[in-house]
């Protein structure tokens, strides 16, 4: 599998001309809340309509993407890696969390032949219009105080899902600072082990470096994205050596993007 540098992909997208990169930004912050909002309404008004996740969630795979372009970011990853995941089937989605860019590189990446749901905090649907904006987009609602009932939720919903959808977890549980990968919970293991799913790994490359903790507008530049070989949970094993194992498995490519 051939990828750039790390430091060759950051600069790509900063050879744009910077009279572009404004114009650019500029009707982002023009025309992005307008858009925002017809995605975030669209659930609520039309949720409960035959086929309408079928439509919506291309929708937001679009939205992403023109988010991306407009702030001169890039994804990349390479046409085996999309093949990969575009056949990828009755798996959970593993992903290491570096930024806020992280969830919209991985819309922007993946195949349409794939279909994904995220797990939302049960904080961001106390809002009456975001609950049911939320449930009618699909999104598993997770209660992360207390870790039996977020577990059954996300089992419930996993096994609701066919096997072409594939709900997206982050196993850090928030956004990792440290140079390499933070420690993993056991939830995506525990949940890939009681349904029967496989375990996807991707792993995403310098998105902190565009945008790190505290910015709240990023750098142009690129973001590699990496799909790892199928993950299959081992019972004659304990759950925290199958996440030991994942961690491990992920941890390697992680820190390998790091040296190149």
């Amino acid at each position: 599998m051939s990828l750039k540098p790390l430091k060759e992909t950051v600069a790509l997208a900063t050879t744009e001309p910077a009279h572009l990169r404004v114009i650019k930004r500029a009707a982002l912050f023009l025309l992005g809340p307008v858009y925002f909002l017809y995605i975030a309404f669209a659930p609520l008004l039309c949720g409960k309509r035959r086929g309408f996740r079928g439509w919506y969630w291309p929708l937001v795979k679009r939205a992403c993407s023109r988010l991306l372009w407009l702030l001169s970011i890039r994804t990349e990853m390479t046409q085996a890696d999309r093949a990969v995941l575009a056949a990828d089937s009755n798996s959970i989605i593993v992903i290491n969390h570096r930024s806020h860019l992280d969830g919209f590189a991985l819309m922007d990446v993946v195949p349409n032949a794939k279909w994904i749901t995220f797990a939302a905090k049960k904080e961001l649907c106390d809002a009456v219009l975001l609950r049911h904006g939320f449930k009618g987009a699909g999104l598993v609602e997770i209660d992360r105080k207390s870790g039996p009932v977020a577990i059954e939720t996300l089992t419930a919903a996993v096994h609701a899902m066919p096997a072409r959808r594939s709900v997206v977890l982050f196993p850090e549980g928030t956004r990792i600072d440290s140079e390499s990968l933070g420690k993993f919970k056991a939830g995506a293991v525990i949940v890939a082990r009681t349904t029967g799913r496989t375990i996807r790994p991707i792993v995403i490359h310098a998105s902190d470096r565009l945008m790190p903790r505290g910015k709240h507008l990023p750098k142009s530049g690129t973001i590699r994205v990496e799909v790892l070989p199928s993950f299959k949970c081992d019972h004659s094993a304990s759950v925290d050596e199958d996440v030991a194992r994942l961690r491990s498995a992920m941890m390697a490519v992680f820190d390998a993007g790091l040296c190149r």
